[in-house]
């Protein structure tokens, strides 16, 4: 019985494939090699190599995480992967199968796609935001609303996914939850302004920001995100030359959303994708507030990087601070 360290060792190390992930394999296919592909600080991976029936070689990759947060990551990926593949399939490896280990001493999860040998980093602007333009223009919202029909997460966070016709609702709320965890997560700040300005934003600033775009016989039209999308969530198929993503977040939202990422400072993708993705998805209207839901947007990345990294807390929230301030000082009006 092994928790997920042990079913999925050391890089280089043979894995000993649990009885579950067996079976999902194709039919009477033979195991050639599995062995350890990655770690990180939430998951394990492995590369597994199989002959199948027909006598040609395939190989998945197999990611694992345990309990009851690994389960959220795990359903929520293989969700969010099916999702982007449904719409733009060349632009995702393919999701296989995901399940529980049956072999385990802490509940274990797992998903299984195809492998690819993926050079990762920050893809061609032009290519790479023309995908993202036809993902977000192709997808449909089930509902006609924002959200999702299940928890996804953003790295190991899961994210409030639940339904909502008004964006500057929905995305209130996902941002109130983010800062509270990165509260919880890093403490208080000392003089209670980070919190304020937070408070400021979401009750004043939001509804001026995010409303209009749904407003005035305006409509917005949700479409699918993919929710994490940076230089580590994507690369090159060295195979075929073409861009694809993975470890999403996936939920139907306001398709500038995903852009908030790329105004990051840290970030490799930059104003030369914004400017190939705005010449196929214009802004939305009014488009003289573009920059301010960009900032708005990348707030919530910011303070997503603070959870995952406290040691970057101090910084991270100074760069918050300058943000929530640019905003609330220019759509809050003073007493």
């Amino acid at each position: 019985m092994a928790g997920v360290e042990d079913v999925i060792p050391d890089v280089g190390s043979n894995v000993e494939l649990d009885p579950n992930v067996r079976r999902v394999l194709p039919h009477n296919s033979t195991i050639i090699s599995s062995y350890t592909y990655g770690t990180a600080a939430w998951t394990r991976a492995a590369r597994i190599t199989i002959l199948l029936e027909d006598g040609s070689e395939k190989s998945y990759f197999l990611k694992c995480a345990s309990e009851d947060q690994g389960k959220a990551m795990i359903e929520g990926e293989f969700a969010s992967i099916s999702e982007i593949a449904k719409y733009t399939p060349s632009l995702t490896p393919i999701p296989h199968a995901h399940g529980q280990f049956e072999d385990a001493s802490i509940p274990t999860y797992f998903f299984l796609m195809e492998f690819l040998n993926i050079e990762t980093g920050a893809p061609e602007p032009a290519t790479i935001s023309k995908q993202l333009a036809d993902l977000h223009a192709r997808s449909v919202s089930p509902t006609g609303k924002f959200g999702y029909h299940m928890i996804t997460c953003h790295g190991p966070h899961p994210q409030d996914t639940r339904w909502e016709e008004s964006w500057a609702v929905f995305f209130a709320r996902l941002l109130r939850q983010f800062h509270d965890r990165e509260v919880n997560t890093n403490g208080p700040s000392k003089d209670g302004r980070y919190e304020t300005e937070m408070d400021k934003l979401i009750t004043s600033a939001i509804p001026e920001i995010l409303g209009p775009l749904q407003a005035n016989g305006r409509t917005l039209k949700p479409a699918l995100v993919h929710g994490d999308l940076w230089e580590e969530n994507c690369g090159k198929d060295l195979e075929t030359g073409q861009p694809k993503i993975f470890d999403a977040a996936v939920f139907y939202g306001h398709n500038e959303y995903d852009l908030g990422m790329w105004r990051r400072e840290l970030i490799r993708f930059g104003r030369p994708h914004i400017r190939q993705y705005l010449r196929h998805m214009p802004p939305s209207e009014p488009k003289e507030q573009w920059d301010d839901r960009s900032r708005l947007y990348c707030i919530k990345f910011e303070i997503a990087h603070s959870i995952g990294w406290p040691a970057s807390c101090e910084s991270q929230r100074e760069i918050i601070m300058r943000e929530m301030r640019h905003l609330n000082n220019k759509y809050i009006a003073k007493d």
